[in-house]
């Protein structure tokens, strides 16, 4: 048996936000900042799914074989599932500071 080198396509490096160093930085930019990472993860699974959707009927005509589809749709399952963790912090540590008393 011989492994095959696939590609699931091109997959588009995370964008970089020009920020200044944590210490110069404002709270305003620093929320500006963690806003537009969130921003790009969500894009990035975004297009992960439109790719499997791309895939998949791709398949159905035959162009391509199910493997790729099924990498393609357990790699976009678990950049969802990780981003819905991700979203469960960030609302449990907004509870927690909600919850502090000044």
């Amino acid at each position: 048996m011989m492994i095959q080198s696939m590609s699931l396509g091109p997959v588009a490096p995370a964008k970089m936000v020009q920020t200044k160093p944590i210490e110069q930085a404002t709270p305003a930019e620093l929320t500006q900042s963690f806003g537009q990472y969130l921003q790009t993860a969500l894009e990035s699974v975004s297009a992960q799914e439109k790719n499997v959707h791309k895939l998949n009927d791709q398949y159905l005509v035959g162009q391509v074989d199910v493997t790729q589809v099924l990498l393609a749709s357990e790699q976009a399952h678990l950049s969802l599932q990780f981003t819905s963790q991700v979203r469960n912090k960030v609302v449990e540590a907004y509870q927690e500071i909600m919850r502090m008393q000044i």
